[in-house]
């Protein structure tokens, strides 16, 4: 059967447009919907109403693909199986991993390239853990281990040091789960069996676990810098679902995102900063926090934590 083209309101944005169907997955992953609407049908005048679940995994960029003209209906519905089958065999992963073209002029870099580990080495190590760290679907994965910090495989870090920089990490969380993004880290401190030392994005299930009430003032939860500032006006993600983390350094001036929102700042070495790591478990470590570079960490906690979209530029 043959549809004819008419102006249609979209019933999700309202938008009207000379179209059948619109394709509308929002940038947050979450399921979205394919809604196709005809005013008129070569074969009749009924209305047309597909309302087909659009898989998760289809993310991005991606706002309204636009069906126009004159389109086959059996066309249509194969077109809407190649999508789904397509991207529930890929698992997403040709979306992540990859650098935009106005990313690439704004001089981003991939810190993980979704199938190797190439760029990390274990803290205080010359190579990569052996165990404890796997990559799988374009993902860099943590693997459980009872809850230890560093026990397993270790903690990771990026080869390469950096001081002025803007970090993004996508990371998903399990029930129950500890880690943390940490920057700064110099490994000029003696080589403990817990986890290496730096400024800390704390990575954390603040319903589940334990340390989301020890600490100062919330210090300890999801996105706070850990032990010293805690984050505010943060809107995470569910656990088991991707959120992303973003981490802006210049010079001295530390800022912190989660999902797009900013949810803390603070100057490293300020009169703020010196009083709250009086308060921590830092309180000790002269040089704590004011390196001038330093290496980017992924912190194995024991518990199983999704990595992917690692991307780092230089700020000036």
């Amino acid at each position: 059967m043959t549809v004819q083209s008419d102006l249609v309101r979209c019933r999700i944005c309202g938008s009207v447009a000379p179209v059948i169907g619109e394709l509308h997955i929002d940038r947050e992953n979450r399921i979205g919907k394919a809604i196709y609407d005809s005013r008129r049908l070569s074969a009749g005048r009924l209305p047309v109403s597909i309302h087909p679940t659009i898989p998760s995994t289809l993310r991005g960029d991606i706002h309204m693909l636009v069906i126009r003209s004159l389109v086959n209906v059996s066309v249509l519905f194969l077109l809407l199986t190649f999508l789904s089958l397509g991207q529930q065999g890929t698992h997403g992963v040709s979306a992540s991993n990859t650098l935009t073209e106005k990313e690439l002029k704004e001089e981003w870099k991939l810190l993980f390239d979704g199938k190797t580990t190439n760029g990390w080495r274990g803290a205080y190590r010359d190579s990569f853990p052996e165990k404890g760290w796997e990559v799988r679907d374009g993902m860099l994965i943590v693997e459980a281990s009872g809850g230890g910090e560093a026990a397993n495989g270790g903690d990771i870090v990026t080869v390469d040091e950096y001081s002025s920089f803007e970090l993004m990490v996508d990371f998903k969380l399990t029930e129950g789960a500890n880690s943390g993004i940490k920057y700064f880290v110099t490994e000029k401190q003696k080589k403990s069996p817990g986890s290496a030392i730096g400024l800390e994005y704390q990575l954390l299930d603040d319903a589940r676990h334990p340390d989301a009430k020890l600490g100062l003032n919330g210090n300890r939860t999801l996105a706070s810098l850990y032990d010293l500032f805690p984050a505010g006006n943060k809107h995470p993600n569910p656990i088991g679902t991707w959120n992303t983390a973003r981490i802006v350094v210049k010079g001295m001036h530390v800022e912190h995102w989660l999902n797009g929102e900013k949810v803390l700042e603070y100057a490293r070495g300020g009169k703020e900063f010196l009083a709250h790591k009086a308060e921590s478990k830092f309180k000790d470590m002269p040089d704590f926090g004011i390196a001038e570079k330093g290496h980017i960490l992924l912190q194995d906690h024991g518990n199983q934590v999704f990595f992917r979209n690692v991307k780092i530029r230089i700020l000036q």
